[in-house]
């Protein structure tokens, strides 16, 4: 298990059975592996292919699970190593979540999980993601109505 910041850490399968007792969220990004997590702690599976590119909707919901739970204590990415899925994982949540640049986020995940290895088009998933972010939060933010002018005061 590695810290990656003070709430994110990034793990490998035997740290997803057994989680440390400070950890209070755990996303398994690995579909070929099964846990039962302790009660007391939040768990979600989104089932990543090994050495594959991530479809850019799976990432999107596990930054989103991610940037629910964060806050709110420590969380740990999971796969098999340790080393693909759960970093590239915790890169895009750093991008789009923690706004730091990729180039920044992929040099933070690196010394903080030596042998680190991010999927294949990365970069180029992150940036779908923060597109799509972006356009459901336009459409979700209240519209200002300009003012009527019938209603002004006199």
């Amino acid at each position: 298990m590695h810290f990656i910041t003070d709430s994110l850490l990034v793990g490998n399968s035997d740290d997803a059975r057994e989680p440390a007792p400070f950890v209070s969220g755990l996303l398994l990004v690995a579909g070929e592996y099964q846990v039962q997590p302790p009660p007391w702690v939040s768990y979600h599976v989104i089932p990543l292919k090994e050495f594959a590119a991530v479809d850019p909707l799976d990432l999107q919901h596990a930054v989103e699970w991610l940037e629910r739970h964060a806050p709110s204590g420590r969380v740990m990415v999971c796969c098999r190593a340790g080393m693909g899925r759960s970093v590239s994982v915790a890169i895009a949540y750093l991008c789009c979540v923690e706004r730091m640049t990729y180039e920044d986020a992929v040099k933070l995940v690196s010394a903080r999980r030596p042998g680190a290895a991010p999927i294949p088009n990365l970069e180029e998933t992150i940036r779908e993601v923060q597109r799509m972010r972006q356009k459901h939060k336009q459409s979700t933010e209240p519209y200002d109505m300009p003012a009527d002018p019938a209603r002004r005061p006199l």
